[in-house]
Parts: structure tokens; C-alpha cells; sequence
């Protein structure tokens, strides 16, 4: 199946223009951050593709500060023909990569930590500029990277097979992995360094190469960081298109997922394009990864601490302006204490401090795009014409400095039908936005049942101090989420452990655990070592 460019139009807007303007000019902070990136600030147009050099002559793409409107810089896209060049330059990387030892490959991934490490400020800087999260998060998303990357380390000592007894006598079975060829990536605008971090991490330690396709909302994050690694792997005499970059929209994440010369394809954006994507690589018998919607619920009950509970449903409900995929959309409290914690939470919601995300100070910065306010004004007045409570928020910041920026007011709300059936469009669709939906109940059984009545099954969270409940959360009859935290928000995951959501979520992991073995094919290889060669469970072929 190939996908058609109509299916991949829902990835996220992408901003082109034909022909940027022919003069430029940058606001001071700009300026000053995207120079210490060694990005450009008096071109016209900032070169999008890597595959050991830069260029780029497709469409123009527009990056925008959410927080002024400010535009950063124009982007040169990938046109068809630079996509399938730079797919043949990565396959030819990968036959370099894939011969060097493991432990050479990790020796190269801790010296792009350490020019990271180096740049993580100013890189956390950009991702506050161009996406739009607080500083502290900015800089959490490039120390994830940082992480990542030692982990990569460690693991490309690590990375085994196994060896399996054989009935046969004289023969012994081996698994073994070995490296894939290319891996495409395709990431959303809202962590635009660290799911890429993921990806390279693992595939390069794997022997992989890996082709990145930003979101076309973001394509600075992505040429800083491409940047980075690109000093690295020249001066240890690596081709560059072992990371390559394809900045662009629809046409050129086409190129990639129905690219037979792509085996594996991770994918992280809207479940609607995830569904597309997972049929048109399917289609080809190719692997994905995929990272998709995440409508993700805390459960508080009656003995919860809620000196713990209530600042990190704070922080996983209003944290990234609500843009995380597992930001806390769902928030389920039992009867006894439920009056306490609406208030608790209100009162909190009223302290936020809301601003330009640069400033330290700030706790929320702004949605990232004009259609993702509208998004959030929708869901709102779909609230509203259903019967909901809303207890704060609701509308938008117009007065003064945040008039010229996306900020939305952080929402409380309590729908008139807590019970997530098939047809209620505000449990089951996860917005994109600082909405959190409220509902009451009185036994734990039934806020399971609740938190699995949803499409997606990403993240979840039970705040509790008896370990009968928690061994029903996490249990065959708890939650179907793929992270299912006991006393921990849902959002806030850490590299250790492998990323990634069940169901409509796309089953894909990411990050720590088992998911390097995601970026290798696996052989089982007999080797008969004897003078003799039996068939397996007896069978006499002799006659």
C-alpha cells in the first residue's frame, strides 16, 4: 500500500511559502541563539537537508515563535529528487557503520553526548523559541537526548543475542541480531530533539543509519541538532547521511514511509496518520515504531497523599501548555475526598505563572500554532453545549504581551456524563491542549474500567497508600496503558525504561528496556559442528 499524500496532510500544519523575503531581520534573542547554533541569521534561507552536505530546493517553510509570532527563519525543503539522493547517501553510509564494532559506535555516540552536553543550554533555548515550552523543560528535552546517549554507550557492549541448546547432538543454535539498513524518523513538533535522540541513539549503536524528518513547524531544532552530530561523525570519518535530514512536509514523509530502501519507519504524531503509515510500511513488509495519541488518566483515591498527588497532576495537566503526549487529560477522584482536591486543583490552576517561556520564572508558555488555540476553543465550547462545569479557564489571554502569542487558560472541567462510552467524543478524543476532563467515582474498580474505556492506552497514574490497590492496578484486571505508574504522575518518563503506549497508541516502544531490539534483524543460526547431520525430531529421511 503506498500512502498518499492526502493521508499524511494530518502529520501537523506545515508552513511553506514559494519564495521567502528578500530581507531578514531578527529580533535580538533570536538572533543570538540561533548564532551560537551556527544557524544562519542573514540569509534569506536556511539550508534544510543534510546527507553529508547541506542544501535544499523544494518549498519554503516558515518557523514561527509561538510566543510573538516573530518568524525565526525560512527553510529550504526537500524535493522529491533530494529525498531519494539523500535515501541512496544514507544507504551507503550503512555500510560503513555496519562493519565497525559495537563499542566504536558507542565511543562515537559519547562524543556527540559530550557536544550535546556542551550546547544544551542554548539548544534547550531554541526549543523554547521555536516550540514554545518553558525554559526548565527546554533544557530537560536536550539533557533527555544527553541521557540517551549514555545509554547507547552502555548498551553497545551489550547488545546479545542468545545462545539456545539444540536437540540435535554436535549442533548448537544461536540468535543473533544484526543491523537493519536505514531507519527513517518522523517526529512531532512537540519534543522537536528528544524522540529523535531515541531513534539515533538506539539505531547507531545498532548500526544503523538513520534519515530524520522534523516536523515541518520546527526544522531549526532539527538543523541544530543535525549540526551537532554532523561535527562529530566527521571528525571520527563517518559519512555524514549516517544522519541525515530532510526538512519538509507531506511530499517528503511520503518519500520516506513507502521507501522499500526504509525497513523500519518510527512515526510519532496524530492517530489518524499513524493508522495510514502503520498500512502503507505494512503494505511493503516493513517494521514501524509508532507513537500516537495518548488520552492519559490519574486515578486518586481516598488515602492518596495528596501533598504528592496534586502538583504533579498540576504539572502533567498544565505542563508544555498540555502538549505532551502523556500530559493529563483525565482526572478521576474519589467521592470522599473529590470536593477537597477541585478546589486544591483551582486554586493551583490560579497561581500559574504564564509568559514568555525564555524567562525562567515562566510555568506556561503559549500553544504552538494558531490551529492548535482554535483546537483548544472547540473542545471548549464542546464542553460548554454538552452540560459541563467548567471550574477555570475556558478562553484565551488576549491583554498585553500574550496578545501576540497562542496562550490558551488552563481548564478545569467537569462533563455532565463521567462514563467514557463509545459515543462520547469528549472522554474518548484526546485535545491537544491544557484541558483536563473531571469525573467522581466510589470504587477503584470503576475508575479502571474508566481509564481503559478510551481508544488509547498510552500513560496512567494511581495515587494510593494501600498495596491492595496497587496490586489491582497493576495487575491482569488494572490498567492497559503501557506506562502505568503507581504514585507518579503521568507525565515525566524517564530513558531506562522502554516508551510507549497499547492500543490505538500504536504499540510501539521508544527509548530504554528491550526497545534496541526494535533496529536489528534477528537470524536463528544453527551450527553443526559433528560429523554427522540428524534431522530435527527424529524425522529419518534415509530410505
Amino acid at each position: 500500500m503506498m500512502l498518499s499524500r492526502r493521508a499524511l496532510s494530518f502529520q501537523g500544519p506545515t508552513f511553506s511559502l514559494r519564495r521567502a523575503a528578500a530581507v531578514r531581520a531578527l529580533s535580538s534573542r533570536a538572533s543570538a541563539i540561533l548564532s551560537e547554533l551556527d544557524i544562519p541569521t542573514t540569509a534569506t534561507e536556511v539550508p534544510g537537508v543534510y546527507d553529508g552536505a547541506w542544501k535544499g530546493s523544494g518549498e519554503i517553510l516558515e518557523s514561527k515563535c509561538p510566543t510573538t509570532g516573530e518568524v525565526l527563519a525560512h527553510v529550504q525543503s526537500a524535493t522529491p529528487q533530494e529525498v531519494q539522493q539523500t535515501l541512496e547517501k544514507s544507504r551507503e553510509a550503512h555500510k560503513t557503520i555496519r562493519t565497525m564494532p559495537a563499542p566504536k559506535r558507542g565511543e562515537v555516540l559519547r562524543q556527540v553526548r559530550e557536544a550535546l552536553a556542551a550546547k544544551r543550554d542554548v539548544l534547550g533555548a531554541l526549543v523554547s523559541l521555536e516550540m514554545g515550552k518553558i525554559k526548565t523543560e527546554g533544557v530537560g528535552e536536550v539533557q533527555e537526548f544527553v541521557d540517551i546517549c549514555d545509554y547507547g554507550v552502555g548498551l553497545s557492549r551489550m547488545m546479545n543475542g542468545r545462545v539456545v541448546a539444540s536437540e540435535r547432538p554436535g549442533h548448537t543454535i544461536y540468535e543473533l541480531p544484526n543491523p537493519l539498513g536505514v531507519v527513517g524518523v518522523l517526529t512531532a513538533f512537540n519534543f522537536p530533539v528528544a524522540v529523535y535522540g531515541w531513534n539515533f541513539s538506539l539505531s547507531f549503536a545498532a548500526g544503523n543509519a538513520t534519515v530524520w524528518k522534523p516536523s515541518p513547524s520546527t526544522p531549526l531544532c532539527g538543523i541544530a541538532v543535525t549540526r551537532i552530530i554532523a561535527g562529530v561523525l566527521e571528525r571520527n570519518g563517518i559519512p555524514g547521511a549516517a544522519s541525515s535530514l530532510l526538512a519538509g512536509g507531506k511530499d517528503v514523509g511520503l518519500g520516506i514511509v513507502n521507501s522499500e530502501d526504509v525497513p523500519l519507519v518510527s512515526f510519532t504524531g496524530s492517530e489518524a496518520v499513524g493508522r495510514e503509515v502503520g498500512k502503507a510500511v505494512q503494505g511493503r513488509f516493513g517494521k514501524t515504531i509508532l507513537e500516537l495519541g495518548g488520552n492519559n488518566a490519574s486515578i486518586v483515591m481516598s488515602d492518596a497523599d495528596l501533598s504528592m498527588a496534586l502538583p504533579a497532576i498540576y504539572f502533567g495537566a498544565v505542563g508544555t501548555a498540555g502538549q505532551r503526549c502523556t500530559t493529563t487529560r483525565r482526572l478521576y477522584v474519589h467521592r470522599d475526598i473529590a470536593p477537597r482536591v477541585l478546589e486544591e486543583l483551582t486554586r493551583l490552576y490560579g497561581t500559574v505563572r504564564v509568559g514568555d517561556p525564555l524567562d525562567g520564572r515562566t510555568l506556561l508558555g503559549p500553544l504552538h500554532t494558531a490551529q492548535a488555540v482554535s483546537t483548544y476553543g472547540a473542545a471548549v465550547d464542546r464542553l460548554r453545549s454538552s452540560g459541563a462545569e467548567i471550574l477555570t479557564g475556558g478562553e484565551r489571554y488576549n491583554d498585553g504581551a500574550l496578545s501576540g502569542g497562542h496562550f490558551v487558560k488552563p481548564t478545569i472541567a467537569v462533563p455532565k456524563n463521567p462514563q467514557p462510552s463509545s459515543a462520547s467524543e469528549i472522554w474518548r478524543t484526546e485535545t491537544f491542549a491544557p484541558i483536563l476532563n473531571v469525573a467522581v467515582f466510589d470504587e477503584l474498580e470503576q475508575a479502571i474500567e474508566w481509564n481503559n474505556s478510551v481508544p488509547q492506552g498510552l500513560s496512567s497514574s494511581l495515587w494510593t497508600r494501600d498495596i491492595r490497590n496497587v496490586g489491582r492496578w497493576l495487575g491482569p484486571e488494572g490498567s492497559d496503558t503501557g506506562i502505568v505508574n503507581v504514585n507518579v504522575g503521568t507525565s515525566g518518563a524517564e530513558i531506562g525504561a522502554a516508551f510507549g503506549g497499547n492500543k490505538s497508541t500504536g504499540w510501539g516502544r521508544e527509548s530504554g528496556g528491550d526497545a534496541w531490539k526494535q533496529y536489528v534483524r534477528w537470524s536463528a543460526c544453527t551450527v553443526n559442528f559433528s560429523d554427522a547431520a540428524p534431522l530435527a525430531q527424529g524425522v529419518d529421511f534415509s530410505g
